[in-house]
């Protein structure tokens, strides 16, 4: 691919994160001697037991082929202390980041997505991103779900201006929104 990044969109329980995973290794990581071969930059916290079980169940899955970082807020300076090492960068998932800055109260959300922008585009690692689609359902009944939409949807809208590839799931299934969903056999 000539284009570094790819955005992976859906509901809860599409498939994105397996999509991304059978991408990211299918398409990417091509040199089996080079281990670790990709950067997994988690953005989820284990507050709870159940958390906790999900999160070690895909580490599991990825296995030994990934290198682990777990960082809820501070994505942008996670993607420029990626070391050129990795072939692939696979973050999983705005949607929880974006919800880490919101709740943290700490950072401007707007400005940490104009920031996670501006760190893609000097990011020469392919870098493909999970994201959830919240924009489907019903209008919130908050001000805090109704922000947390909006804002989600400029985020998916930004990451997606960025990504040669955009991809959106339904009950496993990809659909190509732009670009063509890489095929292992061709790169």
């Amino acid at each position: 691919m000539n284009c570094p990044h790819l955005l992976i969109l859906g509901g809860a329980r599409s498939g994105k994160s397996s999509e991304a995973l059978k991408i990211a290794e299918e398409v990417f990581l091509k040199d089996p001697r080079q281990n670790p071969g990709g950067l997994f930059i988690a953005t989820a916290q284990a507050l709870d037991r159940e958390m906790e079980l999900r999160i070690d169940a895909h580490r599991k899955q990825r296995g030994e082929k990934w290198v682990t970082l777990e960082e809820p807020v501070r994505l942008c300076r996670a993607l420029g202390e990626a070391d050129k090492r990795f072939q692939v960068i696979l973050i999983d998932c705005l949607t929880m980041w974006l919800s880490n800055v919101l709740i943290s109260g700490s950072e401007d959300p707007l400005l940490e997505i104009n920031r996670l922008a501006d760190a893609l585009k000097k990011t020469i690692i392919p870098t493909i991103m999970v994201s959830n689609e919240v924009g489907m359902g019903l209008v919130p009944e908050n001000s805090l779900g109704r922000r947390f939409r909006d804002l989600q949807g400029i985020l998916n809208q930004e990451i997606a201006s960025l990504c040669c590839t955009v991809i959106f799931m339904a009950a496993g299934l990809p659909l190509a929104l732009k670009g063509t969903i890489p095929d292992p056999g061709s790169c």
